[in-house]
């Protein structure tokens, strides 16, 4: 062979080699591609991804469930309560503003100079203490970062002195910060921030920094009514400076920062003690102003005093009943309420599916210490779970297309699927396909799989305690272990179900905000009230999150009128009385027997006596109310409940004198002998018969007017309610079933009665399981009715003999009432419409008349005064909205 024949053969096969390679990597290349949506990988994306926070060498508050514990200046441990909680409330009483600019300051521009000093070490962060200690105020802002974080962290602290300009790199110092916490905690240097509510919280949670002498800037608005409270309004007000805001959404971990972030960072503080000087002058203006005035108001110490309320705060963890246990709620919420979800088909597998991804959701944000919207979005979760897909590239493509039609994932930073999600992809299909749970609770699969001896995961400081606690409500396991018999263990499967079918579903806080048309806060309400307000075109939209409208018509009243600034105060959804934020309920701190019968003008649209608290302060608070409505029967010698009943067009005075019958035992007899008569022993229905005659003055009794005797005292909706839950239906078209009450304290069950008591007892309708509004009671409230039932009402111990000494033990003008044809005619056609004769309602209603015949509203306030009081005394409330007082006006 030739050199050219050669030549071109070997051309040939180098050709044919070249396309060879080239159609190896190009399938290569595909089944890697099919491969990572088919088989994610064997490692997790954290070993490769190092964060800044990675770098800390000390965490107060990591990612696992146990409680954060605020610093104890005598114990090592660590606390719940507030370390400087009665130098703060010293200063509440009687603030000491000391912000006074020395004569030759003038407001610096930060564009013409632009000095600061960047602090990133020990020895810088001792001198910036030591200057801050000569100083009588300071300026403070913070810059957070939460998007990689469970928790979110502080990224930049921002201090300005009347001369200089500090920025404080409190990653490089995360773990001495506490360098800064005497200056802090100094009463004698007023520290002025704007919208401190969050920055108390977050010093608290990253340095135990705790803040004392605050002047907020913020407040300052409220008080001067201004027209809006944010800190760009008031820069560009006072100082003319206008700032970009989007930038407080960077990403504050980068360094080093760039020029447009150390501009916005200066800003904040630099011009803040300028214009908190410029605020308290123009509160001591309104103060000169109204010194000859009757208003009670000292603007200068009201501002002090809103401020320093906000130093009262204290960190919390959100630890939930179960791993992503909220989310689940607010998903089922808008689930139910969105008319845009496809229909389901399976409903029950709809919510086990939300509430297994939840959980999954929950526990890789904490183990790779990333946000829950970075793992996975709410719009993904809700996607996966009404049609689950069934390969690991139908779940991907699922995600990344819900996220893009949320506008989250081609507009945002954040990407989809996000890192998380695609090393782990394996969970999420073993979990839509029922595979995950099947090896075992999915807390101790999840933790084992990702941190255990062959976890795939990084560990670090914020997930070790979450391998090493083993449980994701430790202390829960252990009060469970000292669980010793039976009972113990039916109270708490008792209190878990009340928790799960009367705890509040959805938040009742929304904080959505309300100005006047002029730019004042008039308080603030849910989203319910927000949208009725817009879809009649009576306000309009003024800010989104959280959103506020502004009214386009003039307010009937001002938060000024109250005197009190209770209404413009956003409020927390955790308990006030613990602080408990997995489960609440609605408590009524003046029980509802006596509010409804308030004049309409001192009851409605009133929240000031309507608080959250959890079953067990719940428990706590309505025994103490229990406790004092016997007080209050003594007092006033008005007895709980109605001793009996008689038939009106029966009624003679032989009957008058006997008493007529108990309204409980009259429907218990009327209900055992419709259920139940014909099976009866003769004797037992004789007697049962005598007690319902007794009712109708001793005639004989038909079906119909069993029926009769069952709904005396009813309302309507008991009515509705007991035909639903007992399956029964009245056969007649009963008379009216009004009766001529008489009071006693107690409803007893004559001898015998027990049989046909407990024969209900299962229906609980009978039991009183509910209060006289049909709020629901716990367990141990029956306990307490029961007490009563039993008469022991007095704190003496003694018995109050109602029936021989009731005329001479009312007040005047009381007595009378009971006499029953004159209660009949004066008391009785309100009492049918709305009270049930079981409960305390006509109780309530002689103890309202009296107040306002002897007293007047002045007695009806005072009387809300000393049930506040009962409830400040019982539960020891520590988490009450800010304004909440004892001596609130009506």
């Amino acid at each position: 062979m030739n050199t050219g024949n050669k030549t071109r053969v070997a051309a040939a096969f180098t050709i044919a080699a070249l396309a060879a390679t080239i159609i190896s990597i190009f399938f290569t290349a595909r089944r890697r591609r099919n491969h990572r949506h088919e088989s994610p990988p064997s490692s997790c994306y954290s070993h490769s991804e190092r964060k800044p926070q990675c770098a800390f060498k000390r965490v107060l508050a990591d990612n696992s469930y146990a409680p954060f514990k605020h610093l104890s200046l005598n114990d090592e441990n660590g606390s719940d309560l507030h370390p400087f909680e009665a130098e703060i409330t010293a200063l509440v009483r009687s603030p000491q503003p000391e912000i006074e600019l020395s004569d030759d300051f003038e407001v610096v521009d930060l564009e013409t100079n632009d000095s600061y000093v960047w602090v990133d070490t020990e020895v810088l962060l001792k001198e910036l203490v030591n200057e801050l200690s000569k100083e009588k105020f300071f300026a403070v802002d913070t810059e957070q970062h939460s998007l990689h974080s469970f928790l979110g962290f502080t990224a930049l602290v921002q201090i300005s002195t009347q001369k200089k300009d500090y920025l404080v790199d409190t990653i490089a110092l995360h773990d001495s910060m506490g360098i800064l916490r005497p200056v802090f905690a100094n009463p004698s240097i007023c520290k002025v921030f704007h919208g401190a509510d969050n920055d108390i919280l977050w010093l608290q949670r990253d340095f135990h920094i705790y803040v004392v002498n605050l002047f907020d800037t913020s407040k300052a608005c409220e008080v001067l009514s201004k027209p809006q409270k944010s800190l760009a309004y008031l820069l560009e007000t006072y100082c003319g400076v206008v700032t970009n805001k989007l930038l407080q959404r960077e990403d504050w971990r980068q360094r080093p920062l760039s020029a447009e972030m150390l501009h916005y960072a200066l800003t904040d503080a630099h011009y803040l003690l300028y214009i908190a000087n410029c605020m308290i002058n123009e509160l001591r203006q309104l103060d000169n102003e109204n010194s000859g005035s009757d208003d009670k108001i000292q603007f200068v110490l009201e501002a002090c005093r809103r401020s320093n309320m906000i130093c009262l705060q204290l960190f919390t963890k959100d630890i939930e009943a179960s791993p992503g246990e909220s989310s689940v709620l607010s998903l089922f919420s808008r689930h139910v309420s969105s008319q845009d979800v496809p229909s389901i088909s399976n409903e029950t597998q709809f919510q086990h599916t939300v509430r297994q991804l939840c959980t999954w959701r929950d526990l890789m944000a904490r183990i790779h210490d990333e946000s829950l919207k970075y793992v996975l979005s709410d719009q993904a979760i809700g996607a996966l779970a009404s049609q689950p897909p069934a390969t690991h590239t139908e779940i991907y493509k699922t995600i990344a297309r819900t996220d893009i039609n949320f506008e989250m994932g081609l507009n945002s930073i954040i990407p989809s699927p996000s890192p998380v999600v695609c090393s782990h992809l394996n969970d999420i299909y073993d979990l839509l396909a029922n595979k995950l749970v099947n090896r075992g609770d999915i807390y101790s699969v999840i933790i084992q799989k990702c941190l255990g001896q062959n976890g795939i995961c990084q560990l670090s400081i914020f997930n070790y305690a979450l391998l090493v606690n083993g449980s994701p409500r430790p202390t829960s396991v252990h009060k469970h272990s000292r669980l010793k018999n039976l009972k113990q263990f039916s109270r708490k499967a008792s209190r878990d179900l009340f928790v799960q079918k009367f705890s509040c579903k959805a938040p009742v806080y929304h904080n959505c905000r309300i100005y006047a048309n002029d730019g004042r806060l008039l308080c603030y309400c849910d989203r319910k009230k927000l949208e009725w307000y817009l879809s009649r075109d009576l306000a309009k939209l003024v800010d989104d999150d959280p959103p506020g409208i502004m009214l386009l018509f003039e307010p009937k009243g001002r938060p000024e009128d109250e005197d009190n600034d209770f209404y413009i105060q956003s409020k927390k959804n955790i308990c006030v009385g613990c602080g408990e934020g997995n489960h609440y309920l609605r408590y009524r701190i003046i029980p509802s027997c006596y509010r409804i019968h308030f004049p309409e003008h001192l009851k409605s649209h009133r929240s000031h006596d309507i608080v959250l608290l959890c079953v067990d302060c719940h428990e706590i608070a309505h025994a103490a109310a229990e406790k004092y409505k016997r007080k209050i029967a003594a007092e006033y010698g008005i007895p709980l409940y109605v001793r009996s009943v008689i038939h009106p067009r029966e009624k003679n005075e032989e009957q008058t004198e006997e008493g007529g019958v108990s309204p409980l035992q009259l429907r218990t007899a009327a209900m055992a002998l419709l259920r139940h008569g014909p099976r009866m022993p003769l004797d037992r229905r004789e007697e049962l018969t005598e007690i319902v005659k007794r009712y109708y003055g001793g005639r004989e009794i038909t079906e119909e007017d069993l029926e009769g005797a069952l709904q005396v005292g009813m309302t309507p909706q008991e009515r509705r309610r007991f035909e639903k839950k007992r399956g029964f239906s009245f056969k007649h078209s009963t008379e009216s079933t009004a009766a001529v009450p008489q009071l006693e304290n107690h409803v007893g069950c004559a001898p015998g009665d027990e049989d046909a008591l407990n024969d209900d007892a299962h229906d609980g309708e009978l039991l009183m399981e509910k209060d006289d509004l049909g709020n629901p009671l716990l367990a141990s409230d029956l306990a307490v009715d029961a007490a009563i039932s039993n008469g022991d009402y007095n704190e003496g111990g003694n018995s109050l003999n109602v029936d021989n000494s009731l005329s001479r033990t009312l007040p005047n003008g009381v007595s009378d009432l009971f006499d029953p044809s004159k209660y009949e005619e004066s008391t009785l056609a309100k009492h049918n419409s709305k009270l049930s004769l079981l409960g305390h309602g006509p109780h309530g209603n002689l103890v309202v008349e009296h107040l306002l015949k002897e007293f007047g509203e002045e007695g009806i306030g005072e009387f809300c005064q000393r049930w506040r009081q009962v409830f400040v005394d019982a539960v020891n409330p520590r988490f009450l909205p800010g304004g909440w007082d004892v001596k609130h006006r009506l």
